[in-house]
């Protein structure tokens, strides 16, 4: 798999959509594949929503959106490769309204909705957004695209989501970045802790821009204003698209606004660091992340993200630690959990940070930094924080940790993702990632959540102001033979003001559920999606 697409809720139904390849663990013969949940934590796969069948989609049926327009109707918005390879822009709707779910998706009749333009390379021309609508009940919707290198999104305008006409104005482009792919445009509030709907525009809202580029795999966004009379958007600051949701292994992501609680929520595709033949021999290859919430950050420069509460049920046994110091050196082992499947809270006091080690601003690289001063190399405030999917003598272990500098009377928390020692395979890809944290030691505890899920490594530094995801391969940490460390390799000692650490239950993913299949299973899917059943020999019936 990989791209997440088209999530929505409808219905007391979480949807999931998702680039998928059914004959094989590499990326071809692409459709939509859909996963129904409850609860965004336990999913129910279901058949493929969309797949290739018609001229316009013969080659492929690639990344989209799904919209909910008024009267509560769901629609889909996707990339179809057509017969003669383009990229063009389809629909598709649900079938039948009243089954929450939505089984079953139609073509609409006049796909293709967009063809490329004349000035548009027909290759560069995919992954319609979220559309939105405006005060003038004109919808809007972009797409990503790329002229003479440059990454741009489209902008496109329908009244009947049927009938689109480009706009003379493009919502936003940047010089010789390469293609956008998989660009999303919504509201946040500047003032709030609830997430908007897509279409809400107020004057405490900002919008986020996000782009994927594939040049480098990585996930940019900015924040800025939106005029929806004119279509304009200025960025606040132009970062120059150096704002990432994630500065490890998080691409093509997609956010949805979850009306049940009042959040925007994000998901992205998490690809393997291993080759494809390796993928082949496992039979496998990508995953999606864990859910998360985005909101504004207090400071109004950049969006936090965290895991979805609901995560947390599958929380089991629990340790805590208080009030420990660990001296300049150590090393201190959290006993008790399930090391290779677990959820780490985990924040530091720092005594004084008036001994800092200088940094020039001129080398001020927090991916350079972060290699070159990997979780081995002493330091005066740090490295220290995680070992994670640690073997018994230290042999495989992937760190994530901090390091304070002091630079121009400012002082810098950097937050890396050592994978230099993650596994004794030396043919997957082991680059170690960072980024800086937007806090200030003297004044706030340095905090981490690390979610460890045997191959996987999503880490959130500074309440979320900084996520890093790793993908590791670990030979001898693995199952019950993985440890979990707290260290210090700094020469000034920190203290852990509280450590809480859970093994993870496993969540719950059932096989593909089909009308005709009078399992058992089928009680249990009905239930946990609110419906109510009755049996009658081995048939479960959804009234």
């Amino acid at each position: 798999m990989n791209d997440p697409i088209g999530p929505l809720y409808y219905k007391g139904v979480y949807h999931l959509f998702y680039q998928y390849n059914p004959f094989g663990a590499v990326w071809a013969n692409l459709v939509w594949a859909h996963s129904v949940s409850y609860d965004l934590v336990n999913w129910v796969h279901l058949d493929h929503a969309i797949y290739p069948k018609e001229p316009f989609d013969i080659n492929g049926c690639w990344s989209g959106s799904a919209t909910i327009l008024l009267g509560d109707k769901p629609a889909i918005l996707y990339t179809g490769i057509d017969i003669k390879n383009r990229q063009v822009q389809n629909l598709a709707v649900p079938k039948n309204l009243s089954d929450p779910l939505l089984r079953e998706w139609v073509k609409s009749p006049h796909n293709p909705l967009m063809t490329p333009p004349d000035d548009i390379d027909p290759t560069l021309f995919r992954d319609p957004s979220t559309a939105w609508q405006g005060p003038d009940n004109i919808w809007r919707v972009i797409i990503g695209s790329e002229i003479n290198g440059d990454g741009m999104a489209i902008l496109y305008r329908s009244k009947d989501f049927v009938n689109w006409t480009r706009s003379q104005n493009l919502l936003h482009s940047s010089n010789k970045t390469g293609i956008w792919e998989c660009p999303d445009f919504y509201p946040v509030s500047i003032n709030g802790e609830s997430g908007l709907d897509t279409s809400v525009q107020t004057r405490f809202t900002k919008h986020v821009f996000k782009a994927s580029f594939l040049s480098n795999h990585h996930d940019y966004y900015i924040m800025g204003n939106y005029e929806p009379k004119t279509d304009r958007y200025s960025v606040d600051m132009d970062s120059g698209l150096q704002l990432r949701y994630d500065y490890g292994k998080f691409y093509a992501s997609k956010t949805f606004f979850d009306s049940a609680k009042k959040r925007r929520i994000l998901w992205a595709w998490i690809n393997e660091s291993a080759s494809e033949s390796d993928d082949i021999k496992k039979g496998w290859s990508g995953l999606q992340s864990i859910p998360r919430s985005v909101l504004v950050g207090k400071s109004g420069k950049q969006l936090v993200q965290w895991p979805i509460k609901e995560i947390e049920k599958l929380r089991a046994k629990q340790v805590n630690i208080h009030d420990k110091e660990l001296e300049g050196g150590s090393v201190l082992e959290v006993l008790g959990i399930t090391a290779s499947q677990a959820d780490v809270e985990v924040s530091f006091d720092l005594p004084t940070v008036k001994e800092a080690e200088l940094l020039d601003p001129n080398l001020a690289d927090p991916q350079l930094l972060c290699s070159q001063k990997s979780a081995y190399k002493e330091g005066i405030i740090g490295p220290f924080g995680l070992l994670v999917l640690t073997s018994m003598e230290f042999k495989e272990q992937t760190a994530i940790f901090f390091r304070i500098y002091k630079s121009l009377g400012k002082y810098l928390v950097l937050l890396c993702s050592d994978q230099s020692r993650s596994s004794l395979r030396a043919e997957v890809d082991k680059s170690t990632y960072g980024a800086f944290v937007d806090v200030d030691p003297r004044h706030e505890k340095i905090s981490l959540r690390t979610l460890i899920d045997h191959s996987i490594v999503e880490s959130f530094g500074g309440e979320g102001r900084t996520c890093i995801t790793a993908r590791v391969y670990p030979t001898l940490a693995i199952g019950k033979e993985a440890h979990l460390y707290v260290f210090n390799n700094g020469t000034q000692g920190v203290k852990i003001s509280r450590l809480s650490a859970w093994s993870m239950k496993e969540a719950q993913i059932v096989p593909i559920l089909k009308e005709e299949r009078p399992q058992p299973i089928k009680k249990l899917i009905f239930e946990d999606l609110g419906l109510k059943v009755e049996q009658a020999g081995n048939c479960y019936i959804s009234l």
